[in-house]
């Protein structure tokens, strides 16, 4: 079954999809070009996490609209901030695979892991991996706080909405990459004000999700 859309304009699962052209027309303010083939694997995507979210909490939104928007949307933006486009990235608490997942559709050579210590929503994102037939991606089903220490050298380490940003950028410095290593988050314009003032940072100016007042992407390096 695949998701449509009823009367109240909330999420059912009948046999009908959404249509390619609302797709690309709710991303457009992200400035994201999309194939066809990534079409197809956010239409399989948007299926499974309407199919699963029956049984277990992946998403509280139930508009179709704000759902692109939000989950795919706001994860295709964080591509403009990586360079090296077949670098390892790390998705902290991924959750039902935003950012993670959206980023390997957008930027197919990613090398993701997708670190998530729920055992339902670990299995979500390997069903949503089998289905869209996508290669170099892992789940780690595990807290990132008990990950092995040899689990390291990654170039990006995203994470979004995930609280207690000193605890997780005190784990990330020592896994990120020497040289560029870089770190994404995803928060509240009040949380980035916080963060960009802590010692052994190097942070750029936070750039507004677009379609929001209040949420940015921040991204920084350690001070080596």
């Amino acid at each position: 079954m695949t998701p449509s859309w009823g009367k109240s304009n909330k999420l059912t699962t009948t046999n009908v999809v959404l249509s390619d052209e609302s797709i690309q027309s709710w991303l457009a303010p992200f400035d994201t070009q999309l194939s066809a083939l990534q079409l197809e694997q956010i239409q399989k995507y948007i299926s499974l996490l309407v199919l699963w979210n029956q049984k277990i909490s992946l998403t509280s939104i139930e508009i179709p609209q704000e759902l692109v928007s939000r989950h795919f949307g706001e994860s295709f933006f964080g591509a403009k901030f990586i360079e090296n486009l077949a670098c390892r990235l790390a998705d902290v608490g991924s959750g039902a695979g935003f950012p993670g997942l959206a980023l390997k559709i957008v930027l197919p050579d990613l090398q993701v892991s997708l670190i998530e210590q729920d055992t339902r929503r670990a299995t979500f994102m390997n069903e949503v991996i089998r289905a869209l037939k996508l290669d170099d991606v892992e789940v780690l089903r595990s807290s990132y706080e008990a990950l092995a220490p040899e689990i390291s050298n990654f170039d990006v380490i995203a994470a979004r909405a995930v609280g207690d940003h000193k605890s997780l950028l005190k784990w990330a410095g020592p896994r990120l990459t020497a040289a560029s290593g870089e770190v994404l988050l995803w928060l509240g314009a009040e949380d980035a004000a916080r963060i960009s003032v802590l010692p052994g940072w190097q942070w750029r100016l936070p750039h507004l999700l677009p379609n929001s007042k209040n949420r940015v992407l921040l991204s920084g390096t350690t001070v080596k």
